[in-house]
């Protein structure tokens, strides 16, 4: 088990910590109940991609600015905040990381792993139960109208057809599990936070779920689930997410960062935009049920444009 190895020695490879990452979230994903949506039987009328009835596939998910406009972190950092978890100038840094995420459209290891550490240190000592029940409150108030419509009729489409949708994200697994759940999908692989006794030690087993630790979770579900890889499907926005995108016979660039259009574009796979309307690609896409907007004022984007002078 991931979570015993966690008590052993922490001097571990870059690689062993990833692979653990992602045998935790693996271990995490496959504990929890699964969605009653994403173990339907194929329907009628199915388009020709996904494949209806094949037991073998199943979708792949990043959440943040795939899924989710912005990052789910941050949207839970405010929810926390509201109820007093953490002072006011904790909610303006978690306020500047949200709009540079947003507004740059990519992920700064930096910012995320200061987010990370400030989130461990946030819930240390609280309860897993607690964080849930708030999770659920805050899925409510911040998220749920941050899904972005295109990207979960894609989901759905996999849905019904028959096969398994996961959420693969950094976030901590609680939160996608819920934001999984609230869905209709059949689960998420997630950041696991060490707990003993029920509370928070502030610590993570092995890494967060980020990079190739991505690509380890989905490779530890598949061979627990029975999945073919060429079989599935996989759909992140993140170049960080490469490595997840390239196990799968079926890769998708989702509102696609620079250096993953360009990588999509020689290799090939399709591409789509929910961010201004235009469809990059729509090869073996079924049509979308909306096009989200993104959030951000211009002022807002000239000061990122003058930090980055």
């Amino acid at each position: 088990m991931a979570a015993l190895r966690w008590l052993t020695p922490r001097k571990r490879s870059a690689t062993e910590r990833s692979v653990l990452a992602g045998e935790a979230a693996a271990e995490a994903a496959l504990a929890a109940p699964a969605s009653a949506a994403g173990r339907k039987d194929d329907r009628a009328g199915a388009p020709a991609f996904p494949v209806a009835g094949d037991p073998h596939a199943a979708a792949f998910f990043d959440l943040d600015n795939t899924v989710m406009q912005g990052a789910a972190i941050f949207h839970f950092g405010r929810g926390l905040y509201k109820r007093k978890f953490f002072r006011s100038r904790d909610l303006a840094r978690f306020a500047w990381q949200q709009a540079y995420f947003r507004i740059a459209g990519s992920e700064d290891p930096e910012h995320m792993q200061e987010v990370r550490e400030s989130a461990l240190s946030i819930i240390k000592g609280h309860r897993v139960e607690e964080l849930m029940s708030i999770g659920e409150e805050i899925y409510d108030e911040y998220m749920a109208d941050k899904i972005w419509p295109g990207t979960r009729a894609l989901a759905q489409a996999h849905l019904d057809a028959g096969q398994r949708v996961w959420l693969v994200t950094a976030a901590p697994v609680e939160t996608a599990s819920i934001i999984a759940r609230r869905l209709g999908l059949t689960g998420a692989l997630g950041t696991v936070a060490e707990h003993v006794d029920g509370r928070y030690t502030g610590r993570l087993v092995g890494e967060p779920l980020h990079g190739p630790s991505k690509a380890e979770a989905v490779k530890a579900l598949a061979a627990a689930e029975g999945l073919e890889l060429s079989r599935c499907a996989a759909y992140s926005d993140s170049s960080n997410d490469i490595p997840m995108l390239s196990l799968v016979g079926h890769p998708y660039a989702i509102n696609p960062d620079t250096r993953l259009r360009k990588h999509a574009r020689e290799r090939g796979w399709r591409l789509r935009d929910y961010r201004t309307g235009r469809k990059a690609a729509k090869i073996g896409i079924p049509a979308a049920a909306g096009v989200g907007a993104v959030a951000g004022g211009a002022a807002a984007a000239m000061a990122l444009q003058r930090r980055r002078r």
